[in-house]
């Protein structure tokens, strides 16, 4: 079997996968088409003909361009589809004796309750544009959501009058999630006198823009970048790091973990407990920027005083 085919055939399979993700099949392709782009540079055309050593030699190249969490994501990639092609076709998998180690989780970096107070209040209501950009915002920070959520949010998944979203997430798991008053008076404001507006045919989709089309994470994107620089925030705050604000922020609160897991519709506890990290390393630096012995200014002060 030629290489390209070959990848095709796993793309394929693993995009029937209910449990996959749309964002986790291209991060598949993208890792497969840098590899695809090895293996023609090799001369490897045939996928049966690849062997441990051109495996060791695709690695080594990664090494030398990436850094290492991005390095083991690629080479799990390549292990995936050669235990595919081992299992489906009985292929000989040259990744077998390939290790692949988990980087450190690293913090995730999320926005200050200023950071988020300054981002939503350049938003002039009155105007229907900054309107829809502003409930775009408060939707994925007021309820954690994920920018595919969004985008993909339905009207019948939105009780505005009860104040509750369900939420259809990863590997369609539902979740519901409570509206906080603020979201939802704005979310009222777009809904009742925006939506109808630019409303152009029947669409189910809760958030459309002016030409009456359905939203895309790409303008979501593109839209919040503009307004953190217009804002004056130093922070590269993405949708997903609103998400991660709204999370932070419940735990700061003294909300419980597994409630944020439920909001959040982590299916691992685990995937959540790296907000108890954040808040550890927030208290610790509280801690050490309010100390009385914080320097050695204060220190030396007090010994002199004995």
């Amino acid at each position: 079997m030629n290489t390209d085919s070959a990848i095709k055939d796993f793309i394929i399979s693993i995009s029937s996968s209910k449990g996959m993700s749309d964002n986790t099949i291209k991060a598949y392709q993208s890792d497969l088409h840098k590899y695809l782009a090895f293996l023609n540079e090799q001369g490897i055309s045939d996928i049966k003909k690849v062997k441990d050593l051109h495996i060791d030699a695709f690695v080594d190249q990664l090494n030398k361009k990436y850094a290492q969490s991005s390095v083991n994501r690629i080479k799990t990639s390549v292990k995936s589809l050669h235990h595919f092609l081992n299992f489906k076709y009985d292929y000989k998998d040259p990744t077998i004796n390939l290790p692949v180690t988990k980087g450190e989780k690293r913090l995730p970096v999320y926005g200050t309750h200023e950071e988020i107070d300054k981002l939503m209040s350049l938003f002039n209501d009155e105007n229907n544009q900054d309107l829809f950009e502003h409930t775009i915002f408060e939707t994925i920070y007021g309820m954690g959501m994920r920018v595919s959520e969004v985008c993909n949010l339905k009207i019948n998944q939105v009780d505005l009058n009860e104040g509750y979203v369900k939420v259809l997430g990863k590997g369609n798991k539902e979740r519901i999630v409570p509206i906080p008053e603020q979201t939802k008076n704005i979310m009222k404001l777009y809904f009742h006198n925006l939506r109808p507006l630019w409303l152009k045919k029947s669409n189910n989709n809760f958030f459309i823009n002016r030409f009456g089309k359905k939203i895309y994470r790409e303008y979501v994107e593109e839209v919040l970048r503009k307004r953190i620089n217009e804002a004056g925030i130093k922070k590269h705050l993405t949708p997903h790091k609103l998400r991660h604000s709204y999370a932070t922020h419940l735990l700061e609160g003294g909300a419980d973990l597994r409630a944020i897991q439920e909001l959040l519709g982590h299916s691992d506890i685990s995937t959540t407990e790296i907000y108890t990290h954040v808040d550890q390393d927030r208290m610790k630096n509280e801690y050490l920027a309010h100390h009385p012995l914080k320097d050695a200014k204060g220190l030396n002060s007090k010994k002199k005083n004995k």
